[in-house]
């Protein structure tokens, strides 16, 4: 794969990230004026798809499910795997 193919992923990893954030803060201000909530299984997926790290980032911002010991495992473990991939595919093959 070529520089521009990391780029594009770059981006993606960006926008993603970008969508988890503003999901995150938002199920946050929605938990405390007792409205309907994004679903934990929603941000996991998006995380998976690669927002990991903006999800990361709104659980440190918001404090939000931080005492949560699936999201507090899980995340930092998809962020690992995206790192993970990103290396393999880009330096080591």
């Amino acid at each position: 794969m070529n520089r521009s193919m990391l780029t594009y992923i770059g981006i993606y990893i960006f926008v993603a990230s970008l969508l988890a954030f503003i999901l995150c803060g938002a199920d946050k201000r929605r938990a405390k004026l007792g409205r309907w909530r994004v679903s934990e299984a929603t941000l996991l997926f998006i995380g998976l798809l690669g927002g990991c790290f903006g999800l990361l980032l709104g659980m440190r911002v918001f404090r939000h499910k931080t005492k949560h010991l699936k999201f507090t495992i899980l995340v930092p473990m998809e962020c690992i795997l995206w790192i993970a991939g990103v290396i393999y595919f880009f330096i080591i093959k």
